[in-house]
């Protein structure tokens, strides 16, 4: 219990006492957006029959993965850009961490979900309605939310016994950077950790890139599914991308231990944090054309209510 309500200094903060008001202004603007946006599509996605389809349903999922993810860090980050000293206890550093890696897992995990949606789709029309229905996405939404959870919550057990010894972490959100504070290193738990990012990342990435790759080719057979491919699967790609950008800076900034690098990393987090749950939102609201008609006639039904109104 003591080791668990040690108190960690976090070190990885640039510039708080002089732009503190600043950032905080930014990042809370930032998290009203990203929590709005996101519930925008998690509401229009639930009130419209027209959207209670397998695709739609993955993409609520993710909106509501990008709310938690955020919440769980801007809160914290807020606080800590108004306070004199940033200080983190162990057991929510702990916590953050968990859920910083099992929402991403997750969120890979539903990219891949949605693949295989648009392949069966593409390739498997006439099957599509028996192989998505409703029982298999509720299904499919456990997995992807429960899997990364069950493996993940091992080394977060374990790691809450562990002893340590350096109290300073180098870096402003609870990351695998953690593991530089305990007093010694675990090649279990390090072989655990590798094992689980093969489940949960690389096997994921691979069905994706392998499912793609198999709607393309049949893509090739007509124009009509060639101009459907693109317009369905185009925007998962863009967010794949996105997502692979997200993990490469999570590797990178690992990495970045010197402290001519402190700025570096600073930077990059808060670009990481900010534009990922965004990124969401914003795609599929301008590239899914049922959700952007949604939002428009939304947008203009609320303008014409206000303008009557006055």
């Amino acid at each position: 219990m003591e080791n668990r309500s040690a108190y960690i200094s976090i070190d990885g903060y640039v510039g708080v006492n002089k732009y503190g008001g600043l950032f905080f202004s930014l990042m809370i603007s930032a998290y009203l957006l990203i929590v709005c946006s996101n519930s925008l599509i998690v509401y229009l996605v639930w009130s419209h029959p027209n959207l209670h389809e397998p695709m739609y349903v993955f993409i609520a999922a993710l909106s509501v993965n990008s709310v938690v993810y955020s919440s769980t860090i801007y809160p914290k980050l807020l606080i800590d850009f108004l306070s004199e000293k940033q200080v983190v206890t162990h057991a929510f550093c702990l916590f953050q961490w968990f859920t910083y890696y099992n929402l991403g897992a997750s969120e890979v995990m539903l990219l891949a979900a949605m693949a295989y949606d648009r392949y069966v789709s593409i390739c498997k029309p006439l099957k599509y309605a028996m192989i998505m229905r409703r029982g298999n996405v509720v299904g499919i939404l456990a997995l992807v939310w429960l899997f990364p959870s069950g493996q993940m919550i091992v080394p977060q057990f374990l790691n809450a016994r562990r002893k340590l010894c350096k109290f300073v972490f180098q870096g402003i959100v609870c990351n695998s950077s953690v593991h530089d504070l305990y007093c010694t290193s675990s090649a279990a738990l390090t072989t655990y950790g590798l094992v689980v990012f093969i489940n949960v990342v690389v096997l994921p990435v691979v069905f994706i890139l392998y499912t793609y790759g198999r709607i393309f080719v049949m893509a090739r057979r007509s124009a009509e599914m060639r101009r459907k491919a693109v317009k369905t699967c185009l925007p998962h790609l863009i967010v794949l991308i996105n997502f692979t950008v997200f993990i490469a800076y999570d590797f990178l900034l690992l990495r970045f231990k010197s402290e001519h690098t402190k700025t570096v990393r600073f930077a990059i987090t808060l670009q990481v944090i900010m534009y990922h749950p965004l990124f969401n939102p914003l795609i599929y609201g301008l590239k899914m054309d049922k959700i952007h008609r949604h939002i428009r006639k939304l947008l203009c039904n609320e303008t014409t209510k206000y303008t009557a109104e006055i």
